[in-house]
């Protein structure tokens, strides 16, 4: 079986755009300005749900959050830029409109890949938000630009009800037992430093790490949808991250 977290030959442009829905911290949130009707972008932390919904943390005191409540269409640019000219780096625009997330659901998920905000979420001007996605258009260097439908984008969390309910516990339990096999997963499978990486959430089509600043998405070698499938699926990474050191 192929190793789906091998970069094949071609383009994959749902993968691409969907890897950078789970591993882009900050994005640009484009409102309408509730005053002037014209554009106004701002600096925003975003997560993303199970099904990879964009997730919020902002504040009512926000001209961003003003804006959201006179009228929710929006757009949310996440880019990763590095070195050299920006416009051969990846990104995506993502459009649709905020609703509030009141779901325990939101909280957990934004707080697991955003850890700091936890020191403000409590506010009483700050709220959870989801967007309902649109439309999405990928960039991703010369060539490489596509429009992308949410069907597409989003992941069908069909007969994955099992999985989404035991999430909380699994991650738990994954980073409190399994440490050295998640930093593992990160330096083996996906090249990266060593450290104290951690799950911060799992879904049908793979798991989200992070440590620090950083982060980093592995993919199941088949769909996850239940604890049984999730625990083999997290035993195939490891054997395969064994295998390579």
């Amino acid at each position: 079986m192929a190793d789906p977290n091998t970069a094949a030959e071609g383009f994959n442009s749902v993968a691409e755009a969907r890897r950078l829905l789970r591993t882009t911290r900050w994005g640009s949130l484009a409102t309408l300005d509730a005053a002037t009707g014209g554009p106004f972008a701002s600096l925003v932390g975003t997560a993303a749900d199970v099904d990879g919904t964009p997730l919020l943390l902002i504040s009512t005191l926000a001209v961003h959050t003003r804006n959201l409540q006179a009228n929710p269409l929006c757009s949310l640019l996440l880019a990763q830029v590095g070195s050299g000219d920006p416009s051969v780096h990846p990104r995506i625009s993502i459009t649709g409109r905020a609703e509030k997330a009141d779901d325990q659901r939101a909280r957990r998920r934004f707080l697991a890949s955003q850890p700091d905000a936890a020191f403000y979420a409590d506010f009483a001007d700050f709220a959870f938000y989801r967007l309902v996605v649109t439309g999405c258009h990928l960039v991703a260097g010369f060539g490489r630009i596509v429009s992308i439908q949410p069907r597409d984008l989003l992941l069908d969390l069909d007969n994955a009800s099992e999985l989404v309910s035991v999430e909380p516990e699994a991650v738990e339990h994954v980073n409190a037992d399994h440490t050295e096999t998640v930093e593992l997963y990160a330096t083996r499978l996906l090249g990266r430093r060593a450290g104290a990486w951690r799950v911060t959430g799992v879904d049908p089509e793979g798991c989200d790490l992070a440590l620090e600043d950083e982060r980093g998405r592995l993919l199941w070698a088949e769909r996850v949808t239940s604890p049984g499938s999730l625990r083999t699926a997290f035993r195939t990474l490891a054997d395969q991250a064994r295998a390579q050191q």
